[in-house]
């Protein structure tokens, strides 16, 4: 192993794994799917809530499943990669966005920033039919709300009423939907907003069975 190159030796270590593991040859692509879901929500706590060095061992989690994945593709029968492929093609996607950087694009604000992104980004997806392609239905609910209260914008259509009344629960989802409407009109993240009060009742969940022990 060339002990140069950390990431080399990294899918090099996951290569000799998955040659020598007996349980790691038996695992597929769909086998991972709740590896990768979980290691992306500790990274997620690790990002809110942890230290740099809980954020750094998190991040090494998440990418093992990516060297773990390109690992399983690298031996497909049909239409392999590995990688490097992956590098290689995240690479070349990187320029193409940020035109400003290594072309000669000027773009001297965030907004701007985002036109050149999302205007590569449709060159790019020029395949695609509708604007809701390309949105996972795996998102968390809120977050999905928000992405596609996003795309829904985009083409005219407004999902917001103007006075919710919940009497049904489906007058309750429209009610959630509202929330999520006026959080993205503040720039606001409405899947954080709930995860950091919910980490506030787990907190007055604790603190109540702890004076509940001590006042036994």
């Amino acid at each position: 192993m060339n002990e140069q190159d950390p990431l080399r030796q990294a899918a090099e270590t996951m290569r000799t794994v998955r040659d020598r593991c007996v349980w790691t040859q038996q695992i597929d692509h769909r086998d991972l799917v709740p590896y990768l879901v979980e290691e992306s929500a500790e990274v997620i706590d690790a990002v809110e809530v942890g230290t740099p060095a809980e954020l750094r061992e998190e991040l090494g989690d998440l990418l093992w499943q990516v060297l773990f994945h390109a690992e399983i593709a690298s031996r497909a029968q049909e239409d392999p990669f590995d990688i490097d492929d992956v590098a290689r093609g995240l690479t070349e996607k990187m320029v193409r966005r940020h035109p400003h950087v290594f072309a000669g694009e000027v773009a001297e604000t965030p907004e701007q920033v985002l036109v050149l992104w999302n205007a590569a980004k449709s060159a790019e997806k020029r395949e695609r039919t509708s604007v809701l392609d390309g949105v996972s239905s795996h998102m968390p609910s809120l977050a999905l709300a928000q992405k596609l209260l996003g795309k829904a914008e985009k083409v005219g259509v407004s999902a917001v009423r103007a006075e919710p009344v919940e009497e049904t629960e489906a007058d309750l989802g429209d009610a959630l939907l509202d929330l999520v409407a006026r959080a993205r009109a503040r720039g606001w993240d409405a899947e954080r907003a709930l995860r950091e009060r919910l980490r506030m009742l787990e907190t007055q969940v604790l603190d109540a069975e702890a004076d509940g022990v001590q006042g036994r």
